[in-house]
């Protein structure tokens, strides 16, 4: 087995076009690199590396690992990539959301050429949502204490302040705006999906810190009782194979829905019948539901403390103890928010009227559903009960690290690789990555990553 995938690897660089895409998304990612450890002017990056370092396994040390994970540890060097890649995602969310509630903007998607221009919207939105969220981030450098719980110091090196914050939110910008472009050259002359790729090599990038994280638990230093033994250890190993599998054959799964076709003539042609089917996504949401959940669940109990502290009101101080991360209340909140988001995304996404329209206007129909408002409610309640399904699976992965990181006191570097939105992340653009490659492969009678030149779960 090995072998054989060794062969298709070595397989991939006798093509000339899929060495030079692969060869230039490498160096690509490089450049993503660099972005994220490339220091701001004016800031003390090394000081905040320190207190990143030396951060106990508390609320605020996961929040901000969270955030710390997805930027490739650009937040905790104040690189030039802190903001990361997450503003273009949030601004392209932010579109496809309006295209669901806005009739303007699902014409525009239904038009030629229409997808070109939506884009451009999202481009124009992330540099807005940049300079926005630089700004703050900028304020957050001037005031490190509020934010980063128990440090202490100066982060802010400059004497003119607003020179300091527009020169901050303006590199901050060029640097999202910077790895944007990047990932759109992946995209279109590289391998894979390259807003995914960047995220995916911001979160392996964290691999040297989690094996650190291991190698303290089993080989503790000098001096520290080891509290975790083998059976630790299998039981680590054997949690990581069912969660990767686990995410492996739900993101594959579909429920195929058989469709007939009648023949049909248009003019002087003669369309042919047949039969095919209509693939439904198990986990058609993908990853969005949980960033949405913890999105949202990030700032309560920040802004309970704050204003408890400001107008000494035990009340709200006692409810952002609740909310902290990992507690029963948070794990709860959250669970529920991923089920919610979950049929939400379904629902501004997936339109069965317009579905059923176009099965109905190309002489197709669902044996045994008759065509027009019964298909649409067909497919309504299967889309449904399978979206619950999906729904339930992110919830189990989505909360396997946070109980690990609260209640079983594993370092968050080590629990982040075992269940929610990073593994997610990672196996997803895996997956879209090796099936890009294998359609390269087979094209040139090369033999794909498994037997018979297609992979699982493949159609």
């Amino acid at each position: 087995m090995l072998r054989s995938i060794a062969d298709t690897f070595s397989n991939c660089f006798k093509i000339p076009e899929l060495k030079s895409r692969i060869l230039f998304t490498l160096l690509v990612l490089l450049i993503c690199r660099l972005v994220s450890m490339a220091p701001l002017p004016g800031l003390d990056g090394g000081a905040l590396k320190e207190y990143f370092d030396s951060l106990p396994q508390n609320t605020d040390a996961s929040i901000l690992g969270m955030f710390n994970l997805f930027t490739g540890g650009a937040l905790g060097r104040c690189a030039v990539g802190s903001l990361g890649i997450m503003p273009y995602i949030s601004a392209t969310i932010i579109i496809q959301l309006l295209s669901a509630v806005l009739p303007r903007l699902a014409r525009l998607a239904r038009e030629e050429g229409g997808r070109t221009k939506i884009v451009q919207y999202g481009r124009f939105l992330t540099v807005v949502l940049c300079l926005g969220q630089g700004y703050v981030m900028a304020l957050t450098f001037e005031n490190p204490g509020k934010i980063f719980s128990g440090f202490e110091g100066e982060l802010v090196l400059f004497d003119n302040v607003w020179g300091y914050r527009i020169l901050t939110a303006i590199l901050l910008t060029a640097g999202t705006v910077l790895l944007m472009w990047l990932g759109e050259q992946i995209t279109e002359r590289g391998i894979g999906n390259g807003i995914s790729l960047i995220i995916t090599i911001g979160i392996l990038s964290r691999l040297p810190l989690a094996y650190q994280g291991l190698k303290d638990m089993f080989l503790p230093p000098e001096g520290v009782e080891q509290q975790y033994t083998i059976i630790h250890a299998a039981g680590l190993l054997v949690t990581l194979i069912a969660v990767i599998a686990g995410v492996i054959a739900v993101t594959q799964a579909q429920r195929k829905i058989p469709v007939q076709y009648a023949q049909r003539s248009v003019g002087r042609k003669v369309y042919a019948g047949g039969s095919s089917f209509m693939p439904l996504r198990v986990n058609y949401a993908g990853v969005m539901p949980v960033i949405f959940a913890q999105a949202i669940l990030m700032f309560p109990s920040y802004i309970l403390n704050a204003l408890g502290q400001t107008f000494d009101l035990v009340i709200l101080q006692k409810m952002a103890g609740q909310l902290q991360y990992g507690s029963f209340y948070y794990l709860l909140l959250y669970s529920a928010m991923i089920m919610f988001f979950s049929y939400f995304w379904v629902a501004t996404q997936f339109n069965e009227i317009q579905i059923s329209d176009d099965l109905k206007k190309n002489g197709g129909y669902i044996p045994g559903v008759r065509p027009g408002q019964a298909t649409t409610t067909f497919l309504h309640n299967t889309m449904s009960r399978i979206t619950f399904a999906g729904a339930v699976f992110l919830t189990i992965i989505a909360v396997i690290p946070v109980i690990m990181a609260t209640n079983l006191n594993i370092s968050f570097n080590v629990s982040s690789f075992f269940g929610g939105t990073g593994v997610l992340i990672m196996v997803g653009v895996m997956l879209d990555t090796m099936r890009q490659m294998e359609s390269h492969l087979l094209m040139r009678h090369y033999d794909g990553f498994l037997k018979k030149g297609r992979m699982r779960g493949r159609i």
